[in-house]
């Protein structure tokens, strides 16, 4: 793809990673097969297409990646082990592609959609009329995901890069990404007793709740 887009237009100048797969099924039942599907097409094919694009991009000077992550695996998801690793494999791919390439000009940032589309169709409960997260899915479209991705693939966009951010309707969303919230130090050293004893206390209020997608974002999508 990489080549035939250089040999006709001369050069690349975006790359949009999109592509994904579905084998949603809970810890306990999932498959190896299950788990290597998904990383391979998500994470690999992220990869893959990163990687043929970036002589390119370096050779010219410039260009934009536009890769395709999840709150699955920002947030979470039941029956998403498999989708929520590769999904966040794809964001630190994101963040060390750009750090790679900033010196040739080239951004790379992270979208997580919100939409109803043929993937998201094939989630179990897709027919459940009572499933509130089904229901707010329907109701979005992917083409208002696409004037983001336009605008982070264009001049406009050229200060913006390892960046995630998220469609919901017609929310643009940025997500912070992970930083240390908390620091204890203890001098001379820790036993494991004093690790019991001292961490649940001190970090107790800066734990990360252990939530779905649906929790943070509950309300109805704003058009």
């Amino acid at each position: 793809m990489v080549r035939d887009a250089v040999e006709n237009f001369g050069r690349l100048d975006i790359v949009v990673n999109n592509a994904g797969i579905l084998r949603d099924v809970i810890l306990h039942k999932m498959t190896e097969e299950d788990w290597d599907a998904v990383i391979a097409v998500h994470l690999k094919g992220t990869f893959n297409t990163v990687r043929a694009a970036a002589p390119a991009f370096k050779d010219q000077n410039g260009g934009a990646v536009i890769n395709f992550t999840s709150t699955s695996g920002l947030l979470g998801n039941v029956g998403q082990v498999n989708y929520g690793a590769a999904k966040l494999g794809v964001v630190g791919l994101t963040r060390n592609a750009a750090l790679d390439m900033r010196k040739y000009n080239v951004r790379v940032n992270a979208v997580a959609p919100f939409a109803w589309t043929r993937l998201t169709a094939s989630i179990p409960g897709a027919d459940d009329p009572n499933n509130v997260r089904i229901q707010n899915l329907k109701k979005m479209d992917p083409a208002q995901i696409a004037p983001l991705v336009t605008f982070l693939g264009s001049e406009g966009a050229k200060e913006i890069t390892g960046q995630v951010f998220c469609v919901r309707g017609n929310e643009i969303i940025l997500f912070s990404l992970p930083r240390p919230v908390r620091q204890i130090h203890k001098s001379g050293g820790w036993t494991p007793q004093d690790v019991a004893e001292i961490i649940p206390g001190a970090f107790k209020q800066n734990f990360s709740p252990l939530v779905v997608t649906q929790d943070l974002f509950p309300y109805e999508p704003l058009f």
